[in-house]
Parts: structure tokens; C-alpha cells; sequence
């Protein structure tokens, strides 16, 4: 039954035509059941009518009154104003746009009902354009029975052209009603409404309803359709899984004899956690199918080594494993490391990046196209066309929020040999909040490296105003003084990377200036990649003591002897972005701080973010605040790929179904049909972004 309004077209309606459509299409509404799961955004209360002399500023409601006296008023706009009374006292209602008719029919002593927002105005209380009828003096005319719905709207679709649609669409409803797919003894278990009760309900909620709650989402019968939602998401990435498993993949058995050589090589024990993590993604690459495994690991706590692990046992395989990241600093980081961990074990590791031109880019596609390369390591330039792999086994990326689904999947088509896919290791240092890990990565297995590799010291986190700034050199000074080597990272509210590029510019100048027996170096965003890994060489070879960068050095470099970190406007950057800056220093065993010189005075959120960054190193305390803060879009970075939009269901909100989600979804799963049609219902048109 639910497929009949999901086959409905809105153009059905009464009135509908295509300029109509189209402005639907905007909302997302193509058919009937889109329509009805198109819910308000609050509601207004026009069950009752409200004597004048009770209002009060910001009341929103209906008056009824008799209108006193309607002129035109010339001030700095002209307006038609009319003073009307209702016995319990007097109040204005100013329209900017009218004519000559509507001035007319509000003559005095007729009679209106007006519903609109109290404002303080010139002479008392005022509605500016309420809207508003006449009614006859002795006749009654009716009320509303139920709350008034308020809905998203679009340009040119205005609420009561929605309303008057959404209403005809609900007597489809009654004709056509969507089968609930949810079971009967699971429904009653938790106490849900039947879902066409819920949405009958949600468009039209009776006068006493409780508007708080459902301005908070926390009504019985918005949660029904969040949790059907959450559920519908999360089955569509089951089936994401299910179908990269059909793929197939070839098996790589752990045989151990590179990996154990690279493991004795190493001038340090690997921790407990990498061992742990190290070991999952063996026994994953072992199977005839993808692996997909999401590692996340704070800064610092030693993913790459489980990475180059992961790269050996493609290699023992005879397979090749490609090691992709978001920025050119990073790539070659990961192509110097695992250069120089692999090539004494007699491996060749390639490296791709859009900087390589002409024949040095030759010379590596063929190593790659021959096999010759082992591992390559590159940037998004691995995706290119002319990028071939003789036998790629394994896909590693870094950072993959930075990416996007559709990247990551295109990758694995370089290893589609038939019906061959790569196996997948996803890495972040960007802690995910478990809510988020729950449906955003719910077709990835997540390990967690938890712990630090011994040695490595907390850092401390200072917060001070910029009007301290001299206090903030001078412990600059210090610290290079005792042969340490400090960050100094700029950051501006200005969109433009011209204006953030000039501001580092100029704070360097300052610095040399005021510090000249130190070496300053400058990296930005718009130096050339080669100036900028230049920059980044010299520091980290400790030939510069101070470096000035705008954000691009978020995401990266490894110098251990950097301690100390200033980041100037901190309140301009997301928790997460902060945790990634503070990450770059405490990579040694000295002790290592992190300055936040804010700029008085700071937001309330501003603060909050300052004050959870003083409190704690727990990147996934950290990332759940941000959640908090930012909300999921932002923080998993998939605003743009099309993922993660709901309608209904808001993940903070409703943290605490998704457990109860993982649940019903693997029993949901053993009945395809019923699966499907949720996912239908849902996603509708959006579930391809999995199957890209």
C-alpha cells in the first residue's frame, strides 16, 4: 500500500501544474507521501481569541475588534495604520504595502479578526502586516479547532498555498493510508504511535498539545517517524555493506615474514591498542571480501604504522596497496615514512600528486601500471584516469571526512578487476562521536586506537587575551631560547585566503621585527606546494625556530621538537579544528603547551569551546562537544556530499534511539521487502549516494 502515495505525483492536486512542481521539487516534495512527511516547524495557536488588554509583547495570536479610525501615515515609509478596540483596550495594526480597496474595507466601525505577532510600537502595541478578515457584526464565525501548522517553505510557495496543499494530500491519506512497517509487538513495546495516526497528528495537533515539546522534537509521534528514519538510513547502509561484501575481494592471509621485519626495525614498541588494531585488520584482509574498517586514533597515537602493517600484508600477497591523503604536506609526509620504512626491506613506493608533471609523472604511472611500485602514496591526483594499477589490493585514506563518499568509492573502482574490489582502510584523527559512528559509518567496521605510544607528554592548554600578547612573546623567546621550536598559526574570519594569506604575512614581519635573533619562516595557503614543503623541511629540520602558517599545517607534519603552539582567534575555529592545531606539538618527550590568545570579548559559544579545550586532551570528549556545538554536518564534513540529510531525525537530538535503531534494523534486514520499502519511503531519490 505505501508504494501507491509514494507513485502519486503531487501534480494529482487540485491546482498543481508544472511552475507549482517545480517549486516543490525545491522542498524535496515530488509525491504524495513527500507531502505528507513534510512537517511543520512549529505551530501557531489559533484556537482561541485574546482580548487586547492581555497581550503582551511577542504574543502571537488572534484578536478579534472593531476598527476606530484607518489612515495613511507619512514617516520615513508610508504606511496605512489603524487603530482598532476591543473593549479590554486599544492597539494599531500598520500595513507598508495596501491599496486603495483594502483601505476602504477597513472602515471604521467594521469588524476584523487578526492573527499576528504584538510588537511595541509608536503609540503602545502594534501588528504589522497581521493577517486578517472581516466578520459580520451579529454571525459567528468559526475558529480553528487545532494548532496551525508553520512549514519550510521556498520563494514564491507561501504557508497558506502549502497548507491548503498539504490538507488535500491528507484526504489522500484517508483513501491511500501508508502501511506501517514497523511490527505491531514492537510498536507497542515502546509505545509508538500507528505512523499515519503520527502524521495526521503532526499537521494538525489538537489545541491542547504540548508546543514545547514539539518545538523540541520530543513529541511520541515526531519520534516515531525520527526513529523510522534513523532506521531507514541505517538499514540503506547495511545494504551499502552487504552489496560491496558481494563484490568479493581476494583473500591476503597474514603470512608475516615483511611484517615482523618491519616490527623488529622500529626504534620503539608498538602499544597495546596499535597490536590490537594491527590484528582486526588482518584478520579482515584475510577474508574474500572488502574490508571496510574505519581506524580512528588521536593525533599522534600511531595509525601509520597500522597502515604501512595493513600495506605489507597486500605486498606478502602479491598485491598492490595505494595510501591517498588530503593535503600535498601530508602525502609526501606518508610517502617519506613509508619510504623509508619499506625500501630496507628491498619495497618500491611511488608517489602521485598534481605538483608531479611530465616525464617524472611518466616514470611513476608506469611504475604503478607495472607492478614495479608496491605501494603508492598520493593525494586525490590517484583518482585521475590515466592512474592504473597492475593489482591494487588495498586502498588507504587518510582523513577520509575531507573526501566524501563519492571519492572513496571512485578509488575502489581502480581495483575492479571483474568483480575484484580493493580492501579498505579508512584512517581519521579526527574523533568521531560514537552517535555520529553509529549511522553515519554504519556500513564500516571502527577500531579505536586508544592509547598514546609512551613518552608522549599531555599538553598543556593556556587561554589568554591578545591584549597579553607581549607576555606571549616573551614565553616564545624562552622556548627557543632552550632550543625548542614553536608554532604560531593565524586565523581569520575573513573567507578570503587572500586576506588570511596577508595577516600571516604580516604577523611574521612583526615577529622578525620584534624577535630578530630568531629564524621565521611562513607557510600559507597560497604559496605553491614545492615553496611550501620547502618551509615545512626547513622546520622540520630544525634550521627555522619559529613558524607563522595559516591553518594548512592542521592536518600533518611530525616535528617532535616543536613545544610550544599559539593560535591567534581561536574562537574562530571549530573544537575539532583546534584539536587537530594542538596535536602538532607534545610529539616529543618535553614538556609542550598549546596558547589560545583569543580576542575580547568572546561569544558565549566561544567561550565554551575555549574552555572545553582547557579541560581536556580526550579527542572524543572533544569531538561529542563539538557535535554539540556544530552539529553532524559540519563536523563529518558531508554537507556537500549529499549524505546525512534528514528530514525528520536530528542525531543529537536523538542520540538515544540509535541504539535501539541497531536493534531493529538487523531484524528489519531478514525481510528484504520491508527493508526496501523503508528505505523507499526515506531516502526516496537519495539512496543512490551509496552506490556511486
Amino acid at each position: 500500500m505505501s508504494q501507491q502515495l509514494a507513485d502519486i505525483p503531487v501534480t494529482e492536486l487540485k491546482g498543481v501544474g508544472n511552475a507549482l512542481a517545480i517549486k516543490l521539487e525545491r522542498l524535496g516534495i515530488h509525491s504524495m507521501q513527500d507531502m505528507l512527511l513534510h512537517l511543520p516547524l512549529r505551530y501557531q495557536d489559533r484556537t482561541r481569541v485574546v482580548p487586547i488588554g492581555g497581550l503582551r509583547p511577542g504574543d502571537e495570536c488572534v484578536i478579534e475588534a472593531e476598527v476606530k479610525v484607518a489612515d495613511v501615515v507619512q514617516g520615513r515609509r508610508r504606511s496605512l495604520v489603524c487603530r482598532i478596540q476591543d473593549g479590554t483596550g486599544t492597539m494599531s495594526l500598520r500595513f507598508f504595502h495596501f491599496n486603495a480597496a483594502q483601505k476602504n474595507s477597513l472602515k471604521p466601525g467594521s469588524r476584523i479578526r487578526c492573527f499576528g505577532e504584538a510588537r511595541p510600537g509608536a503609540h503602545g502595541l502594534e501588528m504589522v502586516h497581521p493577517e486578517y478578515k472581516q466578520i459580520a457584526g451579529d454571525g459567528y464565525t468559526p475558529i480553528a479547532e487545532t494548532l496551525t501548522p508553520v512549514y519550510p517553505a521556498t520563494e514564491g510557495l507561501h504557508q497558506n498555498r502549502l497548507r491548503s496543499l498539504i490538507d488535500l494530500a491528507q484526504q489522500y491519506l484517508k483513501s491511500h493510508p501508508l502501511e506501517d512497517l514497523l511490527p505491531d509487538a514492537m510498536r507497542s513495546r515502546w509505545q509508538m504511535p500507528e505512523i499515519n495516526r503520527a502524521i495526521a497528528y503532526l499537521h494538525h495537533p489538537p489545541a491542547d498539545a504540548d508546543q514545547d515539546q514539539m518545538l523540541e522534537g520530543k513529541h511520541p509521534a515526531q519520534r516515531r517517524l525520527a526513529f523510522e528514519e534513523l532506521l531507514a538510513h541505517h538499514l540503506s547502509l547495511l545494504k551499502l555493506r552487504a552489496k560491496t561484501r558481494e563484490l568479493g575481494a581476494v583473500a591476503l592471509p597474514f603470512q608475516g615474514h615483511y611484517c615482523q621485519t618491519f616490527i623488529n626495525s622500529l626504534p620503539f614498541p608498538l602499544t597495546n591498542a596499535q597490536l590490537r588494531v594491527s590484528q582486526e585488520v588482518a584478520q579482515d584482509l584475510a577474508q574474500p571480501w572488502p574490508m571496510l574498517r574505519l581506524v580512528q586514533g588521536d593525533v599522534g597515537s600511531g595509525k601509520t604504522v597500522v597502515a604501512a602493517l595493513a600495506g605489507l600484508q597486500a605486498v606478502e600477497n602479491n598485491q598492490q596497496a595505494a595510501v591517498m591523503a588530503p593535503t600535498e604536506i601530508l602525502a609526501e609526509q606518508h610517502y617519506n615514512n613509508f619510504s623509508a620504512w619499506l625500501e630496507p626491506l628491498g619495497l618500491k613506493v611511488a608517489w602521485l600528486a598534481g605538483k608531479l608533471k611530465g616525464k617524472q609523472r611518466e616514470a611513476q604511472l608506469q611504475l604503478i601500471r607495472s607492478g614495479e611500485a608496491h605501494v603508492v602514496v598520493g593525494t586525490h591526483a590517484l583518482f585521475q584516469e590515466e592512474v592504473v594499477f597492475a593489482d591494487l589490493g588495498l586502498v588507504v585514506i587518510d582523513e577520509q571526512h575531507r573526501f566524501g563518499v563519492h571519492q572513496r568509492l571512485s578509488l575502489r573502482e581502480k581495483g575492479r578487476n571483474g568483480h575484484i574490489t580493493p580492501h579498505q582502510l579508512i584512517m581519521t584523527a579526527t574523533p568521531i562521536p560514537r552517535t555520529l559512528t553509529m549511522s553515519a559509518y554504519a556500513d564500516l567496521d571502527c577500531s579505536i586506537i586508544d592509547e598514546l605510544p609512551p613518552g608522549r607528554t599531555p599538553v598543556n592548554t593556556v587561554v589568554i587575551a591578545d591584549e597579553r600578547r607581549d607576555q606571549v612573546i616573551a614565553r616564545v623567546k624562552a622556548a627557543c631560547a632552550e632550543g625548542r621550536q614553536v608554532y604560531w598559526v593565524c586565523t581569520l574570519i575573513e573567507e578570503s585566503e587572500a586576506l588570511q594569506c596577508q595577516a600571516a604575512e604580516v604577523t611574521a614581519e612583526q615577529l622578525r621585527e620584534t624577535l630578530p635573533e630568531l629564524r621565521v619562516g611562513l607557510v600559507h595557503g597560497r604559496m605553491k606546494p614545492a615553496e611550501k614543503a620547502a618551509v615545512m623541511g626547513e622546520f622540520k629540520a630544525a634550521e627555522l625556530d619559529l613558524l607563522v602558517a595559516t591553518t594548512v599545517i592542521e592536518v600533518g607534519v611530525d616535528v617532535p621538537n616543536a613545544s610550544v603552539m599559539i593560535i591567534e582567534n581561536p574562537e574562530r575555529l571549530g573544537l575539532a579544528q583546534l584539536h587537530q592545531l594542538r596535536g602538532r606539538v607534545g610529539r616529543g618527550s618535553v614538556e609542550s603547551f598549546c596558547v589560545l590568545m583569543y580576542h575580547a570579548p568572546l561569544s558565549k559559544q566561544g567561550r565554551e569551546r575555549l574552555a572545553v579545550m582547557r579541560e581536556t586532551t580526550d579527542g572524543f570528549k572533544i569531538a561529542e562537544k563539538d557535535l554539540q556545538l556544530r552539529g553532524p554536518g559540519e563536523v563529518l564534513g558531508t554537507r556537500q556530499t549529499g549524505m546525512m540529510e534528514f528530514r525528520i531525525a536530528d542525531l543529537q537530538r536523538d542520540a538515544d534511539l540509535l541504539t535501539r535503531v541497531k536493534q531493529v534494523a538487523s531484524q528489519i534486514n531478514e525481510q528484504p521487502l520491508h527493508a526496501e520499502a523503508m528505505i523507499g519511503r526515506w531516502l526516496g531519490r537519495g539512496e543512490e549516494y551509496g552506490t556511486v
